[in-house]
């Protein structure tokens, strides 16, 4: 069997017949679900990564933002990099090594352990950070102001109803790729 993309933009093999097209108080296709959530946060990173480009962190991407909150406050080993983001050490290794040619991270002595290098933050990945904050607020409002701040926020809670309390994980790199 094919795997097309149809007219709508939706790459689906399989097409049970159940539902509509889903519009307004409608019930949608079930694989149309997971599509639009996915589509909403590719819309959104896409987005931001627009904007802090033009706030001067052209080189910053998808994976170079979970990876500093990998890294978090108070800096992180490569290993515990790449088990909070589920991918090898290799892997997480070339990212922090990305993110040290970019400037956001350096590598430190570990102060506990002589043995460890420890990856902090830098004063530029901070402000990434910061600024990524306050995009992603932007994005929110002008998703309040496209379909209603009381749809957004019942969107929001529904949402927090459905997903698990430990589903806030950063492994989203190593799960998409299998790993």
């Amino acid at each position: 069997m094919d795997n097309m993309v149809d007219d709508k933009k939706v790459n689906q093999v399989v097409d049970n017949g159940k539902g509509d097209e889903g519009g307004e108080g409608t019930p949608g296709r079930g694989y149309e679900l997971p599509l639009l959530l996915f589509a909403g946060f590719r819309t959104l990173i896409d987005r931001l990564h627009a904007e802090l480009a033009r706030q001067g962190h052209p080189g910053l991407r998808p994976a170079h933002g979970f990876a500093m909150q990998a890294i978090g406050a108070a800096g992180a080993t490569a290993s515990e990099v790449g088990r909070r983001l589920g991918v090898s050490k290799q892997a997480a290794g070339k990212t922090v090594d990305r993110l040290i040619a970019l400037g956001y991270a350096a590598r430190t002595d570990d102060p506990g352990d002589a043995r460890r290098k420890l990856v902090r933050l830098t004063p530029h990945g901070i402000d990434a950070l910061r600024r990524s904050a306050a995009v992603f607020d932007e994005l929110r409002a002008q998703w309040a102001q496209a379909m209603g701040p009381h749809r957004l926020r019942d969107l929001e809670a529904g949402l927090r109803g459905v997903v698990p309390a430990d589903a806030f994980r950063l492994d989203a790199a190593g799960w998409l790729g299998g790993s």
